[in-house]
């Protein structure tokens, strides 16, 4: 029988990461079944990996700080140990150690590309071209993986889209009071690093507000000290710092546009649960989000001007607005978990059995 060990690692605050390890490890044995001939059954298992401190939930404790920087010899000798009679080993995270016999995840690799991410696991490159697969969520990061880390012949296999942005209802108006939001909003939501891209959008909110002083630039997203001294001093501009998840879906439905102002993406969510929830998106048209959003969305330069010139348009769509929010759902309904895991079940395949 052929057995997948998914491996991952068990975090107190989960990210679009995470979800991804949640959603493809979920459906992962169902989809090895659509897949599977006559007489063949995977026995498919999770393997959680916790510091040696942490209170978290795991199946396996592991020096994960000595880990990340550990030379590719020592890493390769924990992860004979610590994956022994796993099988076929999906390691979705770069930090733990590699297995014998593995399909290694790749969401991007700007690791690599910008100072200000976290630093790379030092032997990750070289695990990465020895795996015998490795999957990269977008063409974009592929084309990265082989030009800045040497991969061949990565497979590329989208994310999805949580169910949940479909057809979510609104956040409630005393909700979004709480966040100081008491009329139409702008909203973007993401992290602050510099391949964000916010100081474009810094440049572009002014030109939007003077234009539309009734709205409101609301940014989602855990605290930084870029994005406060950005846009702390900008007029009509909230700070809403990271939700509960529960509250995402409705705080995208409620929003007027939705803007990605990234120069990098290794996928691009943000943009995909915005076209599911209803909402016209105004992206960057650079890396990954030309094939998130194709012609779903408004696809801008990612200057102060481009991103403030693709706000008003989508503000002013009027009826154009109706068509362009049918395209952005027929577009996310493209892009399921259940596609994703199935994705994944052939690679899977390809290398196990």
């Amino acid at each position: 029988m052929p057995r997948l060990t998914i491996a991952t690692t068990a975090t107190a605050v989960p990210m679009g990461a995470q979800a991804y390890e949640g959603h493809v490890a979920s459906r992962a044995g169902a989809a090895l079944d659509v897949l599977s001939g006559p007489g063949e059954t995977w026995e498919v298992r999770r393997s959680i990996a916790r510091s040696l401190r942490s209170p978290l939930p795991g199946t396996v404790r592991l020096p994960m700080g000595w880990l990340s920087q550990a030379p590719a010899g020592p890493r390769a000798a924990v992860g004979r140990l610590v994956h022994r009679g796993a099988g076929l080993v999906h390691r979705m995270s770069l930090e733990l150690p590699p297995a014998p016999t593995e399909v290694v995840t790749l969401h991007d690799v700007v690791a690599w590309r910008f100072a200000d991410e976290s630093a790379p696991v030092r032997a990750a490159a070289e695990e990465l071209r020895r795996a015998a697969a490795v999957v990269c969520v977008s063409e974009y990061t592929a084309s990265e993986a082989v030009e800045a880390l040497g991969i061949r012949d990565p497979h590329v296999v989208p994310n999805g889209v949580d169910a949940l942005f479909f057809g979510a209802q609104a956040l409630p108006s005393r909700r979004l009071e709480a966040l100081g939001v008491t009329g139409p909003y702008v909203l973007t939501a993401g992290g602050a690093s510099e391949r964000k891209n916010l100081a474009a959008l810094a440049d572009a909110w002014p030109v939007v507000h003077r234009a539309r002083p009734d709205l409101t630039l609301v940014l989602a997203g855990p605290p930084h000290p870029r994005r406060t001294e950005l846009f702390a001093e900008l007029p009509g501009v909230v700070l809403a710092g990271r939700l509960p998840a529960e509250d995402v879906p409705g705080l995208y439905a409620a929003a007027e546009v939705v803007v990605v102002p990234s120069l990098v993406e290794g996928f691009g969510l943000p943009a995909l649960e915005a076209m599911a929830a209803g909402v016209p998106v105004v992206a960057s048209n650079r890396s990954s989000l030309p094939e998130v959003v194709g012609d779903a969305g408004l696809l801008v330069e990612p200057t102060g001007p481009g991103l403030a010139d693709g706000v008003l348009d989508a503000l002013a769509a009027g009826t154009d607005r109706a068509a362009l929010v049918a395209r952005g759902l027929a577009r996310a309904r493209r892009f399921t978990w259940e596609a994703s895991a199935l994705g994944h079940a052939r690679v899977w395949r390809s290398v196990g059995l």
